[in-house]
């Protein structure tokens, strides 16, 4: 009987080399933009107390009741496998007390999970990076986050339009629910099912409902802009004169919520069409009462998340991707005696900050197969004739390139044809078989 082969989870993906390349290109880019607005990164644990996702992100949230991948360990603890940050980076915070007279800015690069069906830019496994910035309760920090989100998703390529809305005080929040449920009363039979479990328990997540039936209803609901208390209003309204002050266009959402409990004040999302439906490439916002809600200080704080999938995706629709770099040359060795050497330069060149592959030992034919697959830019073939004073040649594997010369001058043949050496090589220490010659 045929056994089935492993396969990896439904919707958590394996990433190769190819593939690889663009993350790694993304992620660089995306740490030297925050760089420039001084954040710092802290390293987060996969998994948490199931109770920090409770009280943090609320009881009655999809993400709760359907989403997260919990269970007991041998202890019998409940634990859960991050479905977001935020409440990961409040528990660090408070726990290692880093907000004590300080505002840190913080941000993580790392896979969240959720068990939701997978489908194209939304995965069970799915990477985000993560800003947030505590102990700065100004719509100035608002702008100014948003502003950098601006730019994040500026220099990945990325075409989206800016979405805000206001969710004010928690006590104006609980007066706008009583109105909007005097609206929705007499028409739940008309609501969704799940629209129809919301109305007592989370009524605000009515207005961001994707089935049609619910937008209709929604779109004619009470304004929560209207009913924000003056300290909130004053906020919102700051927000935007510094929005259109910093050149960022943006659209009032009334239907703008957020999915989760802790938000309050400015709430924002960055959507797109690119990828099919409108969906959300980066969203975020204000949430107040989270540090003080799970043991810490009142401590105001901000930040927001984006996919990293989804950034990606977008970049292959616009043909931004990176690409893999290929190694700049292949080294052949024909026989055992050339093996030996061809390593011994093979090392001394990345020594130098040059990357090599290595081949052999094999016949002339069959290295020549090895260097075209390798991608490498350059081609050299090693055997006993050049041990023995005969030249060696360096070719170009896609032009006409050609240097010829001894093998003790391939640096200089490499330099010759247009290879830059790094003036600060990684990992510049002495290689083994340097190590070995100089003793």
């Amino acid at each position: 009987m045929a056994v089935k082969g492993l396969q990896a989870v439904r919707g958590m993906n394996d990433i190769f080399p190819a593939e690889a390349a663009a993350w790694q290109a993304l992620e660089t880019d995306l740490r030297g933009l925050l760089k420039l607005y001084d954040y710092g990164e802290v390293r987060l644990p996969l998994l948490e107390s199931t109770e920090l996702f409770a009280r943090a992100i609320g009881d009655v949230t999809d993400i709760v009741q359907k989403e997260m991948y919990t269970f007991a360990d041998r202890n019998g603890d409940s634990l859960t496998l991050r479905p977001e940050g935020t409440a990961g980076c409040v528990r660090a915070a408070i726990q290692n007390q880093t907000m004590r007279g300080q505002t840190p800015r913080y941000y993580y690069m790392g896979p969240m999970f959720r068990h939701e069906r997978p489908q194209k830019g939304r995965y069970r496994q799915f990477h985000q990076l993560g800003v947030e910035v505590f102990g700065q309760a100004g719509a100035g920090t608002d702008a100014e986050i948003i502003a950098l989100s601006a730019r994040i998703l500026k220099q990945a390529g990325v075409q989206a339009s800016l979405q805000i809305n206001s969710l004010g005080s928690p006590e104006a929040r609980a007066a706008y629910r009583e109105r909007l449920l005097e609206y929705l009363r007499p028409q739940q039979e008309a609501l969704c099912a799940d629209c129809q479990t919301r109305m007592e328990l989370n009524p605000l997540r009515i207005l961001d409902c994707k089935v049609p039936g619910c937008q209709q209803i929604a779109s004619s609901a009470p304004h929560l802009v209207d009913h924000l208390d003056s300290e909130s209003a004053l906020h919102f309204a700051s927000l935007q004169k510094l929005l259109t002050a910093l050149d960022i266009p943006y659209q009032l959402n009334h239907s703008l919520v957020r999915g989760l409990d802790y938000y309050n004040r400015t709430v924002f999302e960055w959507v797109t069409d690119a990828l099919g439906a409108q969906g959300t490439v980066l969203a975020g916002g204000r949430y107040d009462g989270l540090v003080a809600q799970l043991g810490g200080q009142d401590t105001p704080a901000i930040g927001f998340a984006v996919g990293l999938e989804r950034l990606l995706a977008l970049q292959e629709i616009q043909g931004k991707q990176a690409c893999a770099d290929k190694p700049v040359l292949f080294i052949g060795a024909m026989e055992d005696d050339s093996l030996a050497r061809s390593w011994q330069l093979a090392e001394a060149l990345r020594d130098l900050g040059i990357s090599v592959v290595s081949g052999g030992p094999a016949g002339f034919k069959a290295l020549l197969k090895q260097a075209e697959r390798s991608r490498a830019l350059f081609q050299l073939v090693i055997g006993l004739g050049q041990l023995q004073g005969e030249p060696v040649i360096i070719k170009e594997q896609c032009g006409e390139g050609r240097w010829e010369g001894s093998l003790e001058a391939v640096i200089t043949g490499l330099q010759s044809l247009g290879v830059d050496f790094p003036k600060h090589a990684p990992h510049t220490g002495q290689n083994f078989a340097t190590a070995r010659r100089s003793k």
